[in-house]
């Protein structure tokens, strides 16, 4: 309950234009200060969780596995975990290029989902809690690769639900 709570209130302050991505290059060591707050903390967090789900909890363990065994004793870069997931899944699915738009972009994804009979569509935009006229900025070119699971009247919970990746503005 306490780390649900947590995610909402990094929620809300990601929700602002005024704040900033999980991973930026930086100047100064002011700068780098900046950027270790609870936002950057509880979205990592967040991430590796939703990274987790999506590549089932086998594939993401045996990543980290990777990652730790290839970078023991030696410095690392985010990239480097990305490449460790991307060597354990072959190929088939390019982690890094997934989770660099949720590291590089400052705020979150709202997905619209619209079903009109057998047909479900997706579109997403990025959420703004209240729009700040002193730090606006566009942000028409956000787009986030968005894992998506669901259910369907032929899954049972033994089976794993079905999974989508939006990596585009809209769906279906």
């Amino acid at each position: 309950e306490d780390f649900i709570n947590l995610i909402f209130k990094a929620m809300m302050k990601d929700s602002l234009n005024s704040s900033h991505p999980v991973s930026s290059a930086v100047q100064s060591s002011e700068q780098i200060e900046e950027m270790f707050d609870a936002l950057s903390y509880i979205k990592g967090a967040s991430l590796l969780l939703m990274l987790k789900h999506y590549l089932t909890k086998d594939v993401f363990q045996a990543g980290i596995e990777v990652y730790l065994h290839n970078h023991n004793y030696g410095n690392a870069q985010s990239d480097d975990l990305w490449d460790s997931m991307n060597e354990i899944t072959n190929g088939t699915l390019d982690v890094k290029k997934m989770m660099k738009t949720w590291i590089v972009h400052k705020g979150f994804p709202l997905v619209t989902v619209i079903r009109k009979g057998k047909i479900i569509s997706v579109q997403q935009e990025k959420f703004l809690y209240r729009v700040e006229p002193e730090n606006w900025t566009s942000d028409a070119s956000y787009l986030w690769h968005i894992p998506l699971t669901y259910i369907t009247n032929r899954c049972n919970f033994t089976h794993r639900t079905n999974a989508y990746l939006l990596d585009k503005k809209s769906g279906t």
